[in-house]
């Protein structure tokens, strides 16, 4: 499905988006989630996963903050996605800075995840390659990852999204590149944990591939428009959710070279 057509359909659908991620994140997501055109839900209780989550067009899981109790809700909502055939979207931010995180990426992982989104160090380490990787800032390029992502593509079936100045997205056999944004982008925090809960509306209406792709294109064009009127990045964050609001379907096509 065109990306153009992607956001045609998200916005008439307005898809529900579960968002379980982490506390610097929720109220940036939920805005750029409900600027874009879909309905965000920051539900994380275990107890009410099970009822909640196969209600949804997306499950979307972020590790930014995890703890035992939220480890235990995203397992849940993964293997509920699964079981009801709803798609989901695994964020494993900083993964690699301690043992408890890393497991819970790994055991989030091995349930397939529809989409799989990270900065390169990010992905770099689930591949189980030596990144530079600084907390949840990336120390690696986007083309040193390139590898890395094509073949957790191909292992867990997933598509698998690097973002960076130029983001990278496969399958494991098709893959493109999105270009466009601004620098501004990484000194406003929690934008890319917010490009993740957009990419679950994305998956709720159309094809993983095609919604990795819409999704990528969507954030380089508001985020190219929006650097036009900045000063910095506290005026940024207020252009950036207009850009996502005012963004026209036809717009999407052009930050994508396959």
């Amino acid at each position: 499905m065109a990306p153009q057509d992607l956001l045609t359909t998200l916005r008439a659908q307005n898809p529900l988006v579960h968002c379980i991620t982490n506390y610097v994140a929720m109220n940036t997501a939920a805005n750029v989630v409900l600027a874009a055109g879909a309905s965000p839900a920051m539900v994380h209780a275990k107890e009410e996963i099970a009822e909640f989550s196969p209600i949804c067009g997306a499950v979307t899981i972020n590790i930014g903050t995890v703890s035992a109790p939220w480890a235990a809700s995203m397992l849940t909502a993964a293997r509920t996605a699964n079981d009801k055939k709803v798609p989901w979207v695994l964020d494993p931010v900083a993964h690699f800075i301690s043992g408890f995180r890393k497991g819970v990426a790994q055991d989030l992982l091995a349930l397939r995840p529809t989409i799989l989104r990270g900065n390169a160090s990010e992905i770099m380490a689930l591949a189980g390659e030596a990144g530079a990787g600084k907390g949840v800032d990336s120390g690696d390029s986007v083309g040193a990852a390139e590898s890395a992502a094509r073949s957790i593509a191909e292992a867990y079936c997933a598509v698998v999204v690097v973002t960076g100045p130029v983001d990278f997205v496969t399958d494991g056999a098709r893959a493109a590149k999105i270009t466009g944004g601004s620098e501004i982008m990484p000194m406003v925090t929690a934008l890319g944990c917010a490009q993740t809960a957009l990419m679950g509306a994305y998956a709720a209406s159309g094809p993983a591939f095609d919604a990795a792709l819409a999704t990528t294109a969507h954030f380089k064009v508001a985020g190219t428009k929006a650097a036009q009127q900045a000063n910095g990045p506290g005026s940024f964050q207020v252009h950036f959710l207009d850009a996502l609001s005012a963004t026209q379907p036809d717009e999407l096509s052009g930050a994508i070279q396959e």
